[in-house]
């Protein structure tokens, strides 16, 4: 019987660089280049997200529905980061200054795609709605509000929100102290 996620055996199948146990991947999301793709344990990608290009998810994520990451220039999200829903994170840009063509059917030696790797610390959420620009690092345990566009990098454990997103306040550490206890206590 099939569900809305795909199967074990029907994600083996894919061909990702690692797959992890307790994978859902809904059946509505597109996987490009699923050999550039390392997933750890405990992640969930929901309903039309987009994963394409050089991607690292580690353990305990959630991305939420239509949400896109292009990763030509990698993106790692580490353990416990959340993506909400209409969530776009970019590694890459097209040159729009009109010296160069731009999108993908275009010749590559007539564009000028520039970029960089998008980094989503361990603890780090991401509100619905956001924007993520190339080269970006948001550190540990920030979170972002809704509707805001990240073009800095973000200091760990404050909340932005913004266009530009900006520092609103110190962010609370407790879920530190939530994960040690719940792995502690299960062991």
């Amino acid at each position: 019987m099939k569900t809305s996620f795909y199967s074990v055996e029907e994600l083996a199948g894919f061909g990702f660089k690692n797959i992890g146990k307790n994978v859902l991947i809904s059946r509505k999301a597109s996987i490009y280049s699923p050999q550039s793709i390392s997933i750890q344990n405990n992640v969930r990608i929901d309903d039309f997200c987009i994963l394409s290009g050089e991607i690292t998810l580690g353990s305990y994520i959630h991305i939420s529905a239509y949400t896109a990451l292009y990763g030509k220039y990698g993106i790692e999200c580490q353990d416990f980061t959340t993506i909400s829903g209409r969530t776009l994170i970019y590694s890459q840009s097209d040159d729009y200054s009109g010296e160069f063509l731009t999108n993908p059917m275009v010749p590559e030696n007539l564009t000028h795609v520039t970029g960089g790797k998008v980094i989503i610390k361990k603890h780090a959420i991401i509100a619905a709605g956001c924007i993520i620009f190339p080269g970006i690092t948001i550190g540990e345990g920030a979170a972002v509000g809704a509707m805001s566009l990240v073009n800095k990098n973000l200091e760990e454990w404050f909340i932005y929100a913004g266009i530009p997103a900006k520092p609103i306040k110190p962010r609370l550490q407790k879920i530190i102290d939530l994960e040690k206890n719940r792995w502690t206590n299960q062991i």
